[in-house]
């Protein structure tokens, strides 16, 4: 809400904002922050309104910050405006009747009463204990007088008790009650516990409870963002709480009155432009636009105003007005945070706070309050970006986010199928993808569990990435691709971009990104999910990687499963907790013959996996599991699911088992018998799922002893993979085997130099 210039101090309006009415009174121009706690004034004007507008839920001071009381601050003030205009207008404790009928003393009770009165609307707490002290006076002066004028008065006091009474009711007294030992007549600071307004800079619209939460205790604090852009956060912990509370303070609440200034002016003039959806076609270019255009009028504007501004004050106003005007506000510092995992804002949009997932402190709520206006044009942002419907025929959107090197999957729905409106589900990326060696240092699976994987994406095989919603199907999947030689063509298919493509084009992949129709669409352009993957099979000899099964698609899948197994690799994720379950969805649910489900080689489950207090998680790969080709009707009544790979709960570590120990896998004799010097020979093989496991381990144990992250990162790990492979045709040109020993040696050498005296 901006008044506009010339509108008269203390004006107010009234908004309705999702079902909730606002009142905006208008502090601009004053020579005071206002404040309900400290001011008797600003309390009673308050007062005055919720008199006048009794509906009212949030009441907003505007300045050049905005300061917003919520609904359980606003409660307490509305009980004082409905006690005020009782005792007034129906009780009418101000005529004679309640004042007693002797003349000599009318005018001093009805003085004392209305002073009262005033005082219950800009200080309860001092009207609340100025009556008790003055019912204690009146008992006295009762004591010495005649009957008659005994009458008179009590007539009085039991006036004076009926408020009183009334008053010991009022929650804000019931609040404050135990605080009332030590007082002295007039301390406003008895308010400043329960007065603390959300902090709102004029330029944006979500609140941001700046206070911190009372009864808590302070478990970390670190730094995101880099310089005069960067935001402190702070987790709190309450012991009777089981989230944690997630504190952000982002560089936009902490500027001066200057500075604010200067935003709000700035504000007025680019929330004129009308963005058009061709802009959204090449986002970072127009941020970049509309940063120099901000960062020129932030210019003009504070000479005009006359505020001194450096070159790093510029550049971070500008890029806090683009953040609130073109793009997404606090939702882009949050997602510059790389401990977040997931992002939640829950419809009512203004009555709930944003909730999250933090990699370390599980689910946590956080102090920022969407708005209305914000979520609304966040959504016609991403209507935009991704070219696909959002309305009451498609209340569901599926899209992703991309800024800079941050990006995210996003998810939005609305009316009908959220009845109170819209509602975001934020999955963030990391940076850079996952990698195998990352899995191994965060332990959801260990070094041989990623050597066999290594092993069997370089054998071509088929493999789908099975687990429940937030297990990690797909950053595995993304891991997979990485372990592709970089000299192979690839194609992924997904309706919503999640796979690090542009990183792999930048490591100098050959890969095609194909973005098909969502299955959740009714109406679009975008092409089907199974005729994209139809058409991968006529674009070339390609590895095949699809986001996620959930549909149709999943026929088509299985075709280019048939024709591409022995060629290179086809992957994909899908829903389910075992082997079975997922046989079960493709079979049943998605209608795939049981037979062409054999055209799957290998299946990887991964889950979380909770402690026994039920407060913790931990992403896990639970198995490795390949599919055998004898059966024809039931794989689990007719032994075709067989382990490669079991989690042990107790060790918390996967397991090999006998299959694979002994050589009894099918799948990974498969792979053996078109290499020679490998059929036929177990300890070969396995000495080479060995030796990959080794390679991944020496990475994680190189990166922490040289305190050199980098070496785990998708670039280093590409470029260990390459070189893994051209050591290993070396040693086979000169002794017919890629021995372990020999390649392990030979690669370690090559690291020791690649790592030496820099930083990867």
């Amino acid at each position: 809400m901006l008044f506009k210039p010339g509108t008269p101090l203390y004006a107010f309006e009234v908004e309705k904002e999702a079902e909730q009415d606002v009142i905006y009174i208008n502090f601009l121009g004053a020579s005071y922050v206002p404040d309900i706690a400290s001011s008797g004034e600003v309390f009673s004007l308050v007062v005055d309104y919720l008199i006048k507008t009794p509906n009212i839920s949030r009441v907003v001071f505007v300045q050049q910050r905005n300061y917003s009381y919520d609904f359980s601050q606003v409660s307490l003030m509305q009980e004082i405006a409905n006690l005020y205009v009782y005792l007034t207008k129906q009780e009418k404790i101000l005529s004679p009747n309640k004042l007693g009928e002797r003349n000599m003393d009318l005018a001093r009770r009805y003085d004392l009463l209305g002073s009262l009165l005033s005082l219950l609307k800009s200080d309860p707490v001092a009207c609340y204990v100025s009556l008790k002290s003055a019912i204690f006076n009146e008992r006295r002066i009762l004591a010495n007088l005649d009957e008659k004028s005994k009458d008179d008065l009590m007539i009085y006091i039991r006036t004076l008790e009926k408020i009183y009474t009334f008053m010991s009711n009022l929650s804000i007294i019931k609040t404050l009650e135990n605080k009332l030992g030590d007082y002295n007549l007039a301390d406003r600071n008895v308010y400043s516990s329960i007065f603390r307004p959300d902090i709102i800079p004029n330029f944006t619209f979500t609140r941001l409870a700046a206070a911190l939460p009372r009864g808590s205790e302070i478990v970390d604090q670190y730094e995101i963002g880099e310089g005069e852009d960067g935001a402190t956060v702070t987790i709190f912990k309450k012991k009777e709480d089981v989230k944690y509370f997630y504190h952000l303070m982002p560089p936009e609440y902490s500027l001066d009155e200057g500075h604010h200034l200067l935003l709000n002016l700035a504000r007025n003039v680019l929330i004129e432009h009308q963005p058009k959806a061709e802009e959204f076609t090449d986002p970072e270019r127009v941020r970049q636009v509309f940063f120099n255009v901000a960062r020129d009028l932030i210019q003009e504007l504070s000479e005009s105003q006359n505020v001194k501004l450096n070159y790093s004050d510029l550049n971070k106003l500008a890029t806090i007005l683009v953040r609130h005007t073109i793009g997404f506000g606090l939702i882009e510092v949050l997602l510059r945070d790389s401990h977040i995992q997931d992002i939640v804002l829950n419809a009512p949009i203004t009555q709930n706070p944003v909730f999250l997932r933090h990699n370390k402190y599980d689910e946590c709520s956080t102090n920022i309050l969407p708005s209305q206006e914000d979520a609304d044009s966040w959504a016609a942002k991403f209507r935009m970006i991704s070219g696909r419907p959002l309305d009451e025929a498609n209340p569901i959107l599926d899209t992703d986010l991309n800024i800079g090197d941050m990006r995210a999957r996003i998810a939005v729905i609305q009316q009908p199928l959220s009845p109170n409106g819209l509602a975001y589900a934020i999955r963030r990326h990391r940076e850079s993808p996952w990698t195998l060696p990352l899995f191994v240092k965060n332990k959801m699976l260990n070094s041989l569990a990623a050597g066999l994987m290594s092993f069997l994406v370089d054998g071509s095989r088929t493999i789908l990435v099975a687990g429940t919603r937030s297990s990690g199907k797909t950053s595995l999947l993304g891991s997979l691709m990485l372990e592709i030689m970089s000299k192979y063509r690839v194609i992924t298919i997904e309706d919503t971009p999640e796979l690090a493509v542009e990183i792999m084009r930048k490591l100098k992949y050959d890969i095609l990104r194909m973005k098909v129709r969502s299955a959740l669409l009714n109406t679009t352009t975008e092409v089907s999910a199974d005729e994209g993957i139809r058409t991968s099979l006529r674009l070339g000899d390609s590895c095949l990687i699809v986001g996620e099964v959930r549909s149709q698609e999943a026929r088509a899948l299985y075709e280019a499963m048939r024709v591409g197994a022995l060629a290179n690799v086809v992957a994909g994720t899908i829903h389910g907790a075992s082997p079975y379950g997922v046989f079960d969805r493709v079979v049943n649910d998605l209608g795939v013959p049981v037979t062409s489900f054999k055209a799957t080689d290998c299946i990887i489950v991964a889950n979380p996996v909770k402690t026994a207090d039920g407060l913790h998680s931990m992403r896990r790969v639970l198995q490795l599991t390949e599919i055998r080709k004898h059966w024809t009707r039931d794989p689990m009544e007719e032994k075709g699911f067989v382990d490669l790979l079991k989690y042990n709960v107790e060790k918390d570590i996967l397991e090999p088992s006998q299959d694979l120990v002994n050589g009894d896998s099918e799948i990974v004799k498969d792979i053996a018998s078109g290499v020679k010097g490998w059929a036929g020979n177990w300890d070969a093989v396995y000495d080479n799922i060995l030796l990959r496991g080794q390679i991944k381990q020496e990475l994680v144990d190189v990166a922490e002893k040289t305190s050199n992250p980098g070496i785990i990162e998708a670039g280093f790990v590409v470029l260990s993979n390459n070189m893994f492979h051209q050591v290993s045709d070396s040693v086979t040109q000169e002794i017919g085997l890629p021995v372990g020993k020999r390649v392990f040696s030979e690669w370690q050498k090559w690291l020791m130099n690649e790592v030496k005296g820099r930083k990867i």
